[in-house]
């Protein structure tokens, strides 16, 4: 067998060939590699990246909106809102660390060391706050700094300001510093109030400087609605005044005033001491922050007993021409021993009103089935909220009458073994005024103008959103509950037993010349948590009082918590006066007309200050 041998040089060339379209295959599937991925880049994701390499040199800027004002119902400024600067580090663009914190800091008098540790944490980030809401003197101490432009700035912030000051504080409540609202009308309106962010869009160079804007992003921001309550500023001012003078005379532990229309239930003043200032986010404590008006439960007393009254008489249970035995200030009821605080025979049923006998209410409560009180309790709108829409509002406390003991219904009667807050017993005492029927309370008068279908935000001319509609729809009108009492039966408590109340019963002190004052008087004993038992000598006294008595325009109810000064610690004492004072002031300010009154005992009432 013959082997033929290729010669060296061909094999060479044989070699070198194929290392050649090898290398050119490789570079053509290189080339059309890269050519797919030019296309991929180019056409079809050309998009995408486009957008990605704008997020990387824009970014949105949020854009505040300013929250609308709230109002008094004659348009004076109860909370507004101002424009202000906020002071801000760039401390990516910041070279000299230490020399920024102690320039910022000695301007400002804030903690360098402190702002320094800040800066130098988030030495990686491009903003961090300094200082928000800056004060002119902040502006100008900043302005004799120098530091290179581009490693600071301000923004501009919006500061709510309350120019009556504390007046209606509880009421309104407080935005902090980030805008939001805490307590009062500031947090349950907030959806209303707090209006809509914008933002734009700002396209900035490879060192984080803005150069441009781009126009077609924008949504400029939405300013809040403007809220008009129901308070009435002078009203208010009596009101806060006279709980000033109040808790001056006899330092109580706390103490609530409250004035209402009775035919709408409009809230025209709410106050509650202790206060503070809604300027000053920063210093309520959790002792002032408590709206006494809504969220204090407290044996109501005497000021109940007019209830169980007409609960008795519309059923036909009583006559209002009985006389009632009070067994001369000493019985023995459901297995309780019942005293007077002055014996008492036989009353009529205006007597035992007037005269407060706890004998007389329990012999006229038991006339009622646990059914029939527990209803009549129910229907005056105990045991719920009033929906008034104020964050923070309690139930009060009533069990259900499966839970009674044998001397509950004399209990309840002389309104004990339940608790309440003052803005349910006012507006129980609504409901009598206003012919029986009880509405739910209003602190909020307006939020749009228009139907409800169309309502329009004014300065925007868009309709409102879903939750300020919501919220609109929720309190811009009284709702009817329930009717607690007939026509007729709540018309005569009103003008014979509560009339006669303050003309010459426990009232006295809150008898006004020129009008017919009707009222009803509380002294609640409270409860000794150490003994279980009723103390002797701390009490809850309230005093409810309206006039006129032929035509209720205005209801007037002050609690007050423990008195501590020497002294009678009853309501007509303690409370009874400044219910008076607000009261007449309240009548002379709505040009409420005097009536022919009934004269003024000499001596019976302290002298009102001058309006």
């Amino acid at each position: 067998m013959i082997v033929r041998v290729a010669p060296p040089e061909n094999r060479t060339a044989r070699s070198a060939d194929r290392r050649q379209r090898f290398v050119i295959a490789i570079m053509a599937l290189a080339g059309t590699l890269l050519t797919a991925r030019l296309v991929q880049l180019q056409v079809f994701q050309a998009k995408r990246l486009s957008e990605r390499a704008n997020r990387q040199r824009s970014y949105v800027d949020v854009l505040p909106a300013a929250p609308g004002d709230l109002l008094d119902r004659e348009g004076r400024v109860l909370a507004t809102t101002v424009k202000t600067h906020s002071l801000y580090v760039n401390p990516e663009a910041v070279s000299d660390v230490r020399s920024t914190a102690a320039a910022f800091g000695g301007a400002l008098k804030i903690d360098t060391e402190h702002l320094l540790a800040r800066l130098v944490e988030q030495r990686d980030k491009r903003f961090v706050w300094i200082k928000r809401r800056l004060t002119a003197a902040d502006e100008e101490a900043i302005a004799r700094i120098k530091l290179p432009a581009g490693t600071w700035g301000f923004r501009d912030e919006y500061l709510r300001r309350y120019p009556q000051g504390t007046l209606a504080a509880h009421v309104l409540g407080l935005r902090d510093i980030d805008g939001k609202g805490r307590g009062g009308l500031e947090e349950s309106l907030d959806a209303v109030l707090r209006g809509h962010e914008g933002r734009r869009t700002l396209l900035r160079d490879a060192r984080g400087r803005v150069i441009d804007l781009v126009d077609e992003e924008d949504v400029p921001p939405q300013r809040g609605m403007d809220v008009v309550t129901t308070l009435d500023a002078v009203i208010q001012t009596y009101v806060e005044r006279e709980l000033d003078h109040l808790v001056g005379e006899w330092r109580p532990r706390g103490v609530c005033a409250i004035v209402e229309n009775p035919k709408t239930g409009e809230i025209l003043a709410m106050a509650s001491r202790p206060t503070f200032d809604p300027n000053q986010p920063e210093s309520p404590s959790p002792a002032v922050w408590k709206n006494l008006a809504i969220s204090w439960m407290y044996e109501p007393g005497s000021t109940f007993k007019p209830f169980v009254v007409a609960g008795t008489l519309q059923r036909g249970l009583l006559k209002r021409e009985e006389e009632i035995d009070c067994g001369d200030g000493e019985v023995q009821l459901g297995g309780r021993l019942l005293h007077d605080t002055h014996p008492y025979g036989r009353l009529s049923v205006t007597d035992v009103l007037v005269k407060s006998s706890n004998i007389g209410m329990a012999r006229i409560g038991g006339r009622l089935s646990k059914d029939q009180l527990y209803a009549t309790i129910l229907s005056f709108g105990f045991g719920r909220p009033t929906g008034v829409g104020l964050p923070g509002e309690i139930s009060g406390l009533l069990r259900p009458g499966k839970e009674w003991s044998s001397y509950s219904t004399a209990s309840l009667s002389m309104g004990q073994e339940l608790a309440v807050t003052p803005l349910q017993v006012i507006s129980a005492h609504s409901a009598l005024a206003n012919g029986g029927i009880w509405t739910s309370p209003r602190i909020v008068r307006s939020t749009a103008r228009g139907a409800l279908g169309t309502l329009l935000r004014p300065e925007l001319g868009r309709p409102i959103s879903r939750d300020e509609l919501k919220m609109t729809v929720r309190l811009s009108g009284p709702t009817v509950v329930s009717k607690a009492a007939d026509q007729a039966t709540a018309h005569w408590l009103i003008e014979q037993p509560m009339t006669e109340v303050v003309r010459r019963g426990t009232g006295t002190h809150a008898q006004i010349a020129g009008y017919t004052v009707f009222g009803k008087t509380g002294t609640a004993q409270k409860l000794d948590r150490e003994t279980g038992s009723y103390s002797a000598t701390k009490y809850v006294g309230s005093f409810l009082c309206g006039a006129p008595a032929s035509d209720p325009r205005v209801l007037v109810l002050v609690v007050v918590d423990e008195p501590t000064t020497n002294g009678i610690h009853y309501g007509g004492t303690v409370a009874a006066p400044a219910a008076a004072a607000i009261l007449r002031q309240t009548l002379v300010h709505l040009q409420i007309a005097p009536e022919v009154a009934l004269p003024v005992a000499n001596g019976s009432r302290r002298k009102d200050r001058s309006l």
